[in-house]
C-alpha cells in the first residue's frame, strides 16, 4: 500500500526498520531499576555512566541510557523532542502478559486501541514517554482517502489479557520476550510542514496518515508508522543539553549505499548531516538527531 509516497530522488526501502534509542537520564541506577522491574528489559552491557538494555534472550540493543546527573525532568506540557518511543512486542498475548505484570506491580498506565495496534503508555522516572504495543495483522488494517485508518479509542483490556490466558504461554511474565523491537518513535515538533520536509522529502519516509488532528505519521514499507510527529506541545521549549531527552534514534536500512543515499537526500533540505562511525547522523529542525546506518 502506497499513500503519500516520498518524491522521486530517494525513498527508504521496504525493509527499513528502527534500531535502538539513546536516552539521557538524571540517575542511571534509578532508571535501570525502572526499565528492568517495570518494562522487563535486561542489561546487555553496562559501563560507567551508561547501560544498554534489550529483551530477554535477545542481544539486540533496544534502549541505551546515558546518565547526566541532575538532568531536568520533562515538564507536564512536554518539550520539543521526544513524545514517546515505542516498544513493539511480538504478539497480542505478549501484551496481555505485560498488562498482567503491570497489574501485579500496581503500576499506572494509559491504554488505547489505535485500530492498527493496541497500546499501553507509561512514563519513566524522568518523565520520558514510553509505549508498549502489539500490532494487529496487516490484513485487518483499513484505509480511507489514501490514508491508513488510525484512531484512539479505549483499549479492551479484558480481551487482551484473555488472549494471554488462552495462549500456550498463559499469563507467566518472564520479561520482554525475544523478538521485541523498537517499533516507532513519536516526536513533538513545532511545525508539521517542516517535519514533512525533513522526514518525508529528505529522509524518504512515506506519509501514512496526515489528517489526524495536529499529527503526521510516516513509515517505510507500508507500516502504519515508524515515526509520528505532532504539534501538541507547540510553544514549549526545545529539549536542551541539561534535560532528560532523546539523544538519538536509529533508522536501519539494508545496505551502506542506501544509508549514503538517505544522507545525501537529507542534505537537500539544508539539514546538518555528518558521518559518524559506520553511519550518518542528521539533526532535525528541533535538535533531535537521527542516525542512519545499514545492516551491514
Amino acid at each position: 500500500m502506497d499513500y503519500g509516497i516520498a518524491p522521486p530522488g530517494f525513498r527508504l526501502p521496504n525493509e527499513t526498520r528502527l534500531g535502538d534509542v539513546t536516552l539521557q537520564v538524571a540517575d542511571l541506577a534509578r532508571s535501570l531499576l525502572y526499565y528492568q522491574r517495570v518494562l522487563g528489559l535486561r542489561v546487555v552491557e553496562k559501563n560507567e555512566g551508561s547501560a544498554v538494555l534489550g529483551a530477554a534472550g535477545d542481544d539486540r540493543p533496544l534502549v541505551e541510557l546515558r546518565e547526566k546527573r541532575g538532568a531536568h525532568p520533562v515538564p507536564r506540557r512536554g518539550r520539543l523532542g521526544l513524545y514517546h518511543f515505542a516498544i513493539l512486542v511480538p504478539d497480542r498475548p505478549s501484551l496481555g502478559r505485560f498488562l498482567g505484570h503491570l497489574e501485579e506491580l500496581g503500576a499506572y498506565a494509559g491504554m488505547s486501541d489505535h485500530f492498527v495496534s493496541e497500546a499501553v503508555y507509561l512514563t519513566d522516572p524522568d518523565g520520558l514517554g514510553i509505549e508498549v504495543y502489539a500490532d494487529r495483522p496487516r490484513s485487518r488494517w483499513t484505509q480511507h482517502d489514501r490514508q491508513l485508518t488510525m484512531t484512539t479509542v479505549p483499549l479492551d483490556v479484558g480481551s487482551v489479557i484473555q488472549s494471554a490466558r488462552d495462549s500456550s504461554g498463559g499469563m507467566r511474565w518472564t520479561g520482554m520476550p525475544p523478538g521485541t523491537v523498537v517499533g516507532h518513535v513519536h516526536l513533538h515538533v513545532a511545525d508539521l510542514d517542516r517535519a514533512a520536509q525533513f522526514y518525508h522529502l529528505g529522509l524518504g519516509l512515506d506519509k501514512m496518515v496526515w489528517s489526524y488532528p495536529g499529527a503526521l505519521f510516516l513509515a517505510a514499507g507500508g507500516y502504519h508508522h515508524h515515526l509520528g510527529t505532532n504539534t501538541w506541545a507547540a510553544g514549549a521549549p526545545q529539549a536542551g543539553p541539561d534535560d532528560a531527552r532523546l539523544l538519538e534514534w536509529e533508522v536501519v536500512v539494508p545496505t551502506a549505499q542506501q544509508a549514503d543515499r538517505a544522507a545525501r537526500s537529507l542534505t537537500t533540505t539544508g539539514a546538518p548531516v555528518e558521518q559518524r562511525g559506520s553511519g550518518w547522523v542528521a539533526t532535525d529542525p528541533w535538535g533531535t538527531p537521527v542516525r542512519i546506518r545499514s545492516e551491514q
